[in-house]
């Protein structure tokens, strides 16, 4: 019986000459994936798995929107400073030099809504990898673009790099909010073709229907559990695999920064050690993970759902930003949190190519930028440095 796979190859460990020439050609050109989706037997891919140019290969996994938080509060304006929301202001996008202009952020989402005012002006290069076709029908793309490069809305500005001039809409989470792992590596790898600064992914792998998925396939809960696991585990190599060839291209060109959203899994309004860890695709090897952070009593705290180990973090409870269909409305989640590092991320390319010689603009010092500038003063007494990680993001001042 056959499965679908994903098979993720990099073209560079081919070899189609002698061992010098292959060599040469892998110092000039590193980390070349490629993706493929097909039907293999267990033999057939464990055959595949051997081939010297296969970097990966696992069988696709349902992704999703995150674990909801609370609903869409429709109109609030909730900790606004003046006509700028609290989250550009935190971030110090709103006191910065640098807007994001020349920068590019591949957002994948749910897509986005083109003709909302906030992206007025904006080139969106949007691509469907759902086959629901473009345009956002759940509004959370359109909220996460309105957080990363958002024009001013009704008076308020939304977005932390409103100086971008294009911008990159993946969508791989289709009108349901669902979709697929290889759509999303589809995703990835197309930003990454059309020279994305920045990806982020506001987004999680689905464990749980995973396992409903191969119970409802007949399969006992022992097995579907086992089976969802061993496809988390693949997915989670494969994102490695992945990673590891975008920080090998660096070596080559600028490189690319991935954000992603730690998830909104943990509990601590329930017991202060229900805290989970980074999801897919933050866990991955690479990726900025990013937890969202709350005001209580005008200082920073983590939110009661943000899941721990991230890398950086960002506002993520009462966030405005553009609505689906026109307007504003605030929500929150992790997912609000990743777009606020994209958005400074944005910022510091401006920064860096501004400053530095072209050879030197590179994502690696972005990183570094966004790492070692991030603070952790102004948070609540007692905050966990595993759950906030290297502090707020900042932007270049």
């Amino acid at each position: 019986m056959s499965e679908r796979y994903m098979v993720l190859r990099d073209l560079t460990r081919t070899v189609t000459a002698g061992p010098m020439e292959a060599r040469a050609a892998a110092q000039q050109s590193p980390g070349q994936p490629h993706l493929e989706v097909v039907n293999l037997t267990k033999r057939e891919a464990l055959e595949l798995a051997a081939e010297p140019d296969v970097a990966a290969l696992t069988e696709p996994m349902p992704i999703s929107l995150p674990v909801d938080v609370d609903d869409d509060q429709t109109g609030a304006t909730p900790e606004a400073s003046g006509n700028t929301t609290w989250g550009v202001t935190a971030v110090g996008a709103a006191a910065s030099g640098r807007t994001g202009e020349g920068s590019l952020v591949a957002v994948l989402d749910t897509g986005i809504d083109p003709g909302h005012p906030a992206f007025a002006g904006v080139e969106l290069v949007q691509k469907d990898f759902t086959g629901d076709g473009n345009g956002d029908k759940r509004g959370h793309g359109t909220h996460v673009a309105g957080t990363v490069f958002g024009r001013n809305v009704d008076g308020m500005r939304i977005g932390v790099a409103p100086g971008m001039r294009k911008a990159l809409i993946g969508k791989v989470l289709g009108d349901d909010g669902g979709g697929s792992s290889d759509g999303l590596l589809h995703g990835i790898l197309w930003a990454l073709q059309e020279g994305a600064d920045v990806i982020t992914m506001s987004l999680g792998f689905a464990f749980t229907a995973a396992v409903e998925r191969n119970v409802e396939e007949g399969m006992p809960i022992f097995l579907a559990t086992s089976r969802a696991l061993e496809a988390y585990r693949g997915n989670l190599r494969l994102f490695d695999a992945l990673m590891r060839m975008v920080a090998a291209r660096s070596s080559v060109d600028k490189g690319t920064i991935v954000v992603a959203a730690s998830g909104n899994s943990s509990k601590r309004d329930l017991n202060p050690a229900f805290e989970v860890g980074a999801e897919l695709p933050s866990a991955a090897e690479g990726v900025l993970a990013v937890g969202a952070l709350r005001l209580r009593d005008g200082r920073l705290d983590v939110t009661r759902f943000s899941n721990t180990f991230a890398d950086l973090s960002a506002p993520g409870m009462d966030v405005i930003s553009a609505r689906l269909g026109g307007g504003l409305s605030a929500k929150n989640g992790t997912s609000m949190a990743a777009p606020h590092v994209a958005g400074a991320a944005a910022l510091w390319w401006q920064e860096v190519r501004a400053t530095l010689p072209p050879a030197a603009a590179r994502a690696s010092v972005v990183t570094n930028k966004l790492l070692t500038s991030a603070t952790r003063q102004g948070f609540a007494a007692g905050a966990d440095f595993t759950d906030i990680g290297a502090g707020l993001v900042i932007c270049p001042q």
